[in-house]
């Protein structure tokens, strides 16, 4: 027993005799992803590729003929574009320089015309004084050129800026500019001008201008689209409003009334700047224009003439 060779001990086999399964058989499909990153159809492009040539140019003589006849268009589309574009700039800038010279050439005849009707004014004024100073009419009819805002005015008052929020965003539902029409903004709108200048009115000012222009009895604050207009002139913010009073009580009789109250809602819920300063000295401009109107009684008014009848009888 000893001198016989040791028996090696039987293994089992794979079924059939095949030979040995590899570890990662059931990963076959992984396996065959790794090895083989290239799809056999790729692989086969590549290989006629190859085998044909890289080059993609047409080999034929009439297919060359044509790719240089596009190359030809090609290149004089461009050529044609760059010589138009830069022949057009300079004809856009001649046109815009046209445009603004144009516009400072009306806006120099404007202030030229502007000073003459300053200066007839002045010459018109000035014979209206000499011809009632006879008559003992001047100081009232100096009084109504002041009223009417047809002569510049100076004196003490109060100085307003009401400007519009830093952001002009949607604001807080409610409050006293809630409408249907459109969002409220942080925008000042001509109403809240229109209330601004009432309420100084109410408030016992004697004369104002908004941005220099000075309003009368028939003036009219207005907006066209964002834009307020002020006697149908444009105005931009900050809106700088000038009231000739004392001012003083001016100022709190502003602050304390309905419309001051309104304008401090305006700045707590909606972000509009404004402030109010008493000032030692304003100057205002007189009206550019003046509409004289005159009101006449109208006849066969029976109420009327029989108030008057009355009146006279008594």
């Amino acid at each position: 027993m000893c001198g016989m060779p040791q028996q090696q001990p039987e293994r089992s086999s794979p079924r059939g005799g095949a030979a040995r399964r590899r570890p990662d058989a059931s990963m076959s499909l992984l396996t065959n992803v790794m090895e083989h990153s290239l799809d056999d159809g790729y692989a086969q492009a590549a290989a006629r590729r190859g085998a044909v040539g890289s080059s993609r140019l047409p080999t034929a003589l009439s297919g060359r003929l044509w790719l240089a006849a596009g190359l030809v268009l090609a290149a004089i589309v461009v050529t044609l574009g760059a010589v138009q574009a830069q022949h057009s700039a300079p004809t856009e800038a001649k046109e815009r320089q046209k445009l603004i010279d144009r516009v400072q050439s009306e806006t120099k005849s404007a202030d030229a015309l502007q000073k003459n009707v300053d200066a007839l004014r002045d010459t018109v004024s000035a014979e209206q004084r000499a011809a009632l100073r006879n008559t003992g009419d001047a100081g009232r009819a100096a009084l109504l050129e002041l009223l009417a805002g047809g002569t510049p005015v100076q004196g003490p008052g109060v100085r307003m800026v009401v400007d519009d929020a830093k952001e002009a965003s949607v604001g807080n539902t409610g409050g006293p500019r809630e409408s249907s029409g459109f969002a409220d903004t942080g925008r000042v709108r001509d109403r809240d001008m229109q209330r601004v200048v009432n309420g100084l009115w109410a408030s016992g000012a004697e004369a104002i201008t908004v941005n220099g222009q000075r309003l009368t009895a028939l003036s009219a604050i207005r907006a066209a689209g964002d834009a307020i207009l002020v006697d149908n002139k444009p105005l931009a913010p900050p809106y700088t409003v000038l009231a000739i009073g004392d001012g003083e009580r001016l100022s709190k009789a502003f602050q304390d009334s309905a419309d001051g109250q309104y304008l401090q809602v305006l700045k707590d819920d909606y972000g509009i700047r404004a402030s109010i300063t008493v000032q030692d000295r304003l100057h205002l401009a007189a009206a550019p224009s003046l509409t004289v109107r005159y009101a006449t009684p109208v006849p066969g008014n029976t109420k009327a003439d029989s108030a008057a009848n009355g009146k006279g009888s008594k």
